[in-house]
């Protein structure tokens, strides 16, 4: 069973910055795919990043390509998102998800594991 913390989450302007983490705890880290998702009020949940279980492939829906950066620390058992130039359209809480494949997926259903999420708010 592997247990997903994340921290991180807060309050900013348009324009800034934040870095979301994504403790893993339980389980092997590595062997599994991890991915940030995210929900806004009255909104479905939507993909935002993934990083493979090896680290070596990425990807990232079309608003967050050139803002967002995902990366892994297998040292740390820990996945980050680091978010430039965030907008009100940020806005959301954010979710880390494990999925027991190192194949990645853009599907919230592929995903086994999930963590409480953590709130990003932009306020323009």
């Amino acid at each position: 069973q592997v247990h997903l913390v994340e921290s991180g989450g807060g309050s900013v302007q348009a324009g800034e910055s934040l870095r979301l983490s994504c403790r893993a705890f339980g389980g092997t880290f590595g062997a599994y795919s991890l991915a940030w998702f995210r929900q806004a009020p009255g909104k479905e949940r939507e993909f935002v990043a993934v990083i493979s279980g090896s680290g070596s492939w990425t990807d990232y829906t079309p608003s967050a390509k050139g803002r967002f950066a995902i990366s892994s620390d297998n040292t740390k058992r820990t996945m980050y998102l680091q978010m430039n130039s965030l907008s009100s359209d940020d806005t959301a809480v954010y979710y880390c998800a494990g999925r027991k494949s190192l194949a990645a997926s853009r599907a919230p259903s592929a995903y086994d594991y999930w963590g409480q999420g953590t709130q990003v708010t932009v306020s323009s």
